[in-house]
C-alpha cells in the first residue's frame, strides 16, 4: 500500500483546492492517507520569506494573474472561493482543532469545512465560535475540539509537524509526500500524484 502524507494549512486557498480532492485520489488507489496540520506562516518565516514581499506588492502582474488562476482552478474543482475580508488570517486555533479532529477520525471533513468557512463563506477561522460551528457541522463534539486547542500536547504536535515539513524540504502548503521521499507541492500536482500512486500500486 502506498502512503500519501498531506501537510496543510487551511489559510491557503491552494490548500483548499487540494484537500477537497486529494482524499478521492488516495482512495482511488487504496493509498494510506496521512494528514499533517501545519502552520504555513512558520514555514514561510524559515524558508520562504519572499511570500511576504509578494503580498506587499499586490499590483504586480504575476500576483494579479495568480488571482485569476486561482478562480480558474476553483471552477475546475467545483469549489467556491471568495477572497476573504481578513487575509492573512491567524490559523493557529483552526489548525490545532484539525489535530483534535485528526484524533477523532474526522480531520478530512473538518478541514474541508474550515476551508469552506474561510474561503467560501468569509468567516474568521481564528474565532472559537467559528471553529466550534465547523466541528459541529461534521459531527464532532464542538466543546471538546475547542477545549483541546489549548492542550499542550496538541500545540507541540502542530509545531512538530510544521518543523517536519521544513526538515523534509517543504516550503509551503499544501506539501505532499508519497512513500516518504517523493515530494509534491501545490494543488496543481494532483494529476502527478494520481499517476504516481497508480504506478506505485
Amino acid at each position: 500500500m502506498a502512503r500519501l502524507e498531506v501537510f496543510f494549512d487551511c489559510s491557503s486557498p491552494w490548500t483548499y483546492l487540494a484537500i477537497a480532492k486529494i482524499g478521492d485520489v488516495a482512495r482511488r488507489h487504496d493509498a494510506e492517507l496521512v494528514w499533517r496540520p501545519i502552520l504555513v506562516g512558520g514555514v514561510f518565516n524559515q524558508v520562504n520569506k519572499q511570500v511576504y514581499e509578494n503580498r506587499a506588492n499586490p499590483d504586480h502582474p504575476k500576483y494579479r494573474y495568480m488571482r485569476k488562476d486561482l478562480m480558474n482552478w476553483a471552477a475546475y474543482h467545483e469549489v467556491t472561493i471568495n477572497w476573504p475580508s481578513i487575509f492573512p488570517v491567524n490559523s493557529v486555533k483552526a489548525m490545532r482543532a484539525c489535530i483534535a479532529a485528526l484524533d477523532d477520525g474526522k480531520v478530512e471533513p473538518f478541514a474541508i469545512e474550515i476551508c469552506d468557512a474561510y474561503w467560501g463563506r468569509d468567516l474568521d477561522i481564528s474565532q472559537e465560535d467559528v471553529v466550534a460551528q465547523c466541528a459541529e457541522a461534521v459531527g464532532l463534539d464542538a466543546a471538546s475540539v475547542v477545549e483541546r486547542c489549548a492542550d499542550p500536547g496538541i500545540k507541540q504536535r502542530l509545531k512538530n509537524y510544521t518543523q517536519e515539513v521544513i526538515d523534509r524540504g517543504g516550503f509551503g502548503s499544501p506539501t505532499m509526500f508519497i512513500n516518504d521521499a517523493d515530494m509534491y507541492f501545490g494543488q496543481d500536482r494532483l494529476p502527478l500524484i494520481d499517476d504516481a500512486l497508480k504506478r506505485a500500486g
